[in-house]
């Protein structure tokens, strides 16, 4: 059963860690994170924070190129980050194995989920992001 968080405001990068926990709080879990947002609403910094509060102390950043990045925590726990923005077809990320990510039991957070929507697993948690004038976040969350 879908069940939606209200939304969470985060005004500025310095509430970032807070409203990281309160995601992690919300999915549960959950183990597919989708990242919605126009270019530039902070999916990357957001899932930089999350990384931060699981323990992962590789440097994390945006997998444009390399389609998949995975860290690890001090436990060992494996996390993947996928970027799709330059995906054109569903089967480039087929030819990485996007679907043995996903069903891993590890954590995947995915920007640009749209690009491959006929691959995702019906059970995530979805993060839109929409960027507000005074420059503020508005995140929603959706769990299906």
């Amino acid at each position: 059963m879908p069940e939606t968080h209200p939304v969470l405001l985060c005004r500025n990068i310095s509430e970032i860690g807070q409203t990281a926990q309160q995601i992690i709080r919300f999915a549960g879990e959950e183990k597919v994170w989708l990242f919605y947002g126009g270019m530039g609403a902070g999916k990357t910094t957001l899932i930089k924070a999350i990384c931060h509060i699981f323990g992962v102390q590789d440097l994390v950043n945006s997998p444009t190129f390399a389609l998949v990045n995975e860290y690890r925590n001090e436990k060992y726990q494996a996390f993947y980050h996928f970027d799709f923005y330059r995906i054109q077809h569903p089967e480039e990320a087929l030819d990485i194995g996007v679907e043995d990510y996903f069903y891993s039991g590890d954590y995947c957070f995915v920007e640009w989920p749209s690009h491959v929507d006929v691959l995702l697993p019906e059970r995530n948690l979805s993060v839109t992001i929409e960027v507000n004038s005074d420059q503020s976040r508005s995140i929603y969350l959706h769990k299906i």
